[in-house]
């Protein structure tokens, strides 16, 4: 039974005519970057100047940028044809329904356009270029002689089409058999990137009887070579059988990049593949073995990337309006942290840490080639419940570039590189996993405790030295992998046992531990207000589909991102005085822990990766304020959230039963913490006040030192205190509630035409 045969009604000599008026005559408003200032200068005949519209293709042609080889690709625009043909459903639509046969016929029209060089091209000239004038010259000799060159040998440009910029991309998924032949756009991952290998177009051979040259059209990426010369004019002429031999420099090649993309389930190298989806048989014994069954893919036409940072998102008017209205907000910070993932309840704590490492700190490359990283890691650790999963999920969702993966579905090199064989070019390459995919973005690890302790290691080099060295198969490199690690992880029984310690509840080696620059420890403990709290938002997410009223009006997740990419545009510094209060809290800390460690109290310890910790916590702050100072309320933001993950590490029945929940309770405990560390910057520096005075001569320097030790009452400027509250999350209202409640306790006072708070002494 033979096959059916099929007639299209086409006739592809007047799709050759509407072609060729299309290219000659098509005018566009807007200049072509790359037709540069060509027609600058140019009058039409009522004398106005021609600068605002221009033959588009004639540009590309007769002004000679091919014909002289200045320009190698030619692309058409399908969106230039519909507005030439003003209706998309004749031309365009029989190029994107039959675009390998149209790609063959707007050549044909571009060689009939394509006029002589108009300058000297000798220093461009090929071994093909004098072998074409030689045959030329014999050809003119010899009577009725043919040139019989192949299209492919003549052209010196490569035709593409650019699809509409209304087509919808597809999923790798959905291309199915239907589509083949026709022009369509794919999204997916770029996983993988050949080298650029010359693809051979047209083979050259050279008689070794006569010495003419035969040429072979090759349209497939296996083709059988010519054995016999076909030169009619002498060696069949004569009955010889020349043998014909292959000349590779008179070949045309034309580069060949195989790319290979897999379907899109994360936000990282993210392209829409615009190009004709084509059958490939195979070849020799996978031929055998495969039989009817063909192999397909993709000739790409046009790349369109997507962004993947936040240097290359794009800021239209209206967002910039709103993100200078966020800028001059003094809740800015709360509202920014309860907008991440406002469906779960509670964590504002963890939220303002999941901001800052959306923001990051400053990376830093000193002069000698050493380089400190400014992305911030962070763990989530907890009991099942606690929606650890979701933040994470949230995470990866809202930052530009962002990966998820789990701990128990990674492998050491599916998170760093793996090292396989090219399929096209049977080359050894690197295809880069889950941790070089994020680089520039986050890496959300989920499950992070159900690693294989020999998988979890590839992790160490990425979260401090932020590359990958590679040493496997001949091949060694070094991979970026400027990311920051948003782990989460159950404790090592599945919920936390409070009668063992928190080392022995996480169990995660404590080198690892120590890269992470917060660590949280969320607890499921049963109250009946957190509790009856907790139930009534769940419920009305799911009676309402969406997160309960706030006080205060969310800011959209893509609002978000914008002002994250503008608040990363800011590269703060440390000025001397905060330096040197760092440097105090650093010294303060040190000695707790020190003094900690001895009582045997300690469950973490302050190293020198806890100041730059601090340091990247209070530069992402200053950020998010567009400031390009850090600033002592960013320092002890930074320190409380600090406190805060280390609080939550430890389980006292103190921390649990004692303290009150309450805002003012709070706001009160936050001041408390404030005049500690006002008091203890205070004796440190009468001590070194009192060495200095100790060498100078004279003793009223020493009265001065009795008269600072004499007022031992704490005060607090006002002005601190409103902006580390504001910064906290809290309210103007709530502090004043608070400063009136605790004045009428007879707790502190204000003085200095309230200007500053005076805490009571009480025996």
């Amino acid at each position: 039974m033979s096959l059916p045969v099929i007639t299209i009604d086409v006739d592809y000599n007047a799709e050759k005519d509407r072609i060729k008026q299309f290219l000659s005559t098509f005018t566009s408003q807007d200049k072509d970057l790359v037709d540069g200032m060509a027609d600058i200068g140019l009058d039409d005949d009522d004398g106005t100047p021609t600068r605002a519209k221009h033959v588009k293709y004639m540009n590309q042609l007769p002004q000679q940028r091919i014909a002289n080889r200045e320009q190698e690709m030619l692309v058409i625009d399908l969106e230039d044809i519909s507005e030439h043909e003003r209706t998309v459903a004749e031309l365009v639509s029989r190029i994107r329904r039959n675009a390998r046969r149209y790609v063959s016929l707007f050549s044909d029209v571009v060689d009939e356009l394509m006029p002589q060089p108009t300058k000297d091209i000798s220093e461009h000239d090929e071994v093909i270029d004098v072998i074409l004038h030689q045959r030329r010259e014999r050809n003119e000799r010899m009577e009725g002689a043919q040139e019989g060159f192949p299209n492919h040998l003549l052209r010196r440009y490569n035709l593409y089409f650019q699809p509409l910029r209304s087509d919808i991309a597809m999923a790798v998924r959905d291309v199915k058999g239907a589509h083949l032949g026709r022009l369509i756009t794919v999204r997916g991952i770029v996983t993988r990137v050949s080298e650029v290998k010359p693809l051979l177009r047209v083979n050259a051979y050279t008689c070794d009887v006569c010495g003419s040259e035969t040429f072979q059209d090759i349209s497939r990426k296996d083709f059988q070579p010519i054995l016999d010369c076909q030169n009619e004019a002498e060696c069949k002429k004569n009955g010889i059988r020349g043998t014909l031999h292959m000349q590779t420099r008179a070949c045309r090649f034309s580069p060949f990049q195989e790319v290979k993309i897999q379907e899109m389930m994360s936000p990282g190298d993210v392209v829409h593949l615009g190009g004709i989806f084509l059958p490939i048989p195979y070849t020799g014994y996978q031929a055998i073995r495969a039989g009817l069954l063909t192999d397909t893919y993709l000739e790409a036409h046009h790349i369109y990337q997507l962004k993947k940072q936040y240097s290359a998102m794009e800021i239209t008017p209206e967002i910039q309006r709103a993100i200078d209205a966020l800028r001059d907000d003094p809740q800015l910070y709360m509202k920014l942290a309860q907008s991440i993932a406002p469906e779960i309840y509670g964590h504002l704590d963890v939220k303002k840490a999941l901001l800052l490492l959306l923001v990051g700190g400053v990376s830093k490359s000193v002069g000698d080639g050493m380089k400190i990283r400014g992305d911030i890691n962070m763990c989530l650790m907890g009991d099942p419940g606690v929606a650890k999963s979701q933040l994470l999920k949230y995470i990866s969702k809202v930052a530009p570039r962002g990966v998820y993966t789990t701990g128990r579905g990674s492998s050491g090199v599916g998170l760093t590189a793996a090292v396989m064989r090219d399929p096209v070019t049977d080359e050894m390459v690197l295809e880069g996993g889950a941790l070089v995919l994020a680089d520039n973005g986050i890496c959300c690890i989920d499950e992070f405790d159900k690693m294989e302790e020999s998988d979890r290691t590839a992790i160490h080099e990425v979260m401090e030295q932020q590359t990958i060295s590679i040493s496997k198969a001949g091949i060694s490199t070094t991979l970026n992998a400027r990311t920051s690690i948003l782990a989460a992880a159950n404790p090592l029984y599945g919920r936390y046992n409070p009668k063992i310690s928190p080392v022995e509840n996480i169990n995660l080696p404590a080198a690892l531990l120590s890269r992470f620059d917060l660590l949280f420890l969320i607890l499921d403990k049963p109250t009946r207000e957190d509790d009856e709290r907790l139930a009534e938002h769940v419920t009305y997410v799911h009676m309402h589909n969406t997160h309960p009223e706030f006080d205060f009006e969310l800011i959209d997740p893509t609002l978000i991102r914008h002002y994250i990419a503008r608040a990363r545009e800011h590269r703060p510094t440390v000025p001397a005085e905060v330096s040197n209060y760092i440097v105090e809290t650093y010294v303060r800390l040190r000695k707790v822990s020190r003094d900690e460690e001895a009582q045997k109290k300690s469950h973490s310890y302050t190293s020198a990766r806890t100041l730059l910790g601090v340091l990247r916590l209070a530069q992402a702050l200053a950020r998010l304020r567009f400031s390009n100072e850090v600033a002592h309320a960013d320092v002890d933001e930074a320190l409380r959230l600090m406190e805060v993950s280390k609080r939550s590490l430890v389980d006292d029945e103190e921390d649990v039963h004692d303290h009150d929940r309450s805002d003012i309770s709070k706001i009160f405990r936050l001041i408390k913490e404030m005049a500690k560390q006002a008091q203890a910057g205070k004796q440190g520096r009468r001590t070194r006040g009192s060495k200095r005075i100790g060498l100078g001569p004279g003793g009223e320097r020493d009265m001065d030192v009795d008269s600072d030790e004499e007022d031992d009452a704490e005060e607090l400027s006002m002005v601190d205190i409103r902006s580390r509250v504001l910064t906290s999350g809290f309210t103007e209202a709530q502090l004043m509630e608070t400063i009136l409640e605790y004045e009428r306790l007879d707790v502190w006072t204000r003085v200095a035409n309230n200007s500053k708070l005076r805490f009571i002494e009480s025996d």
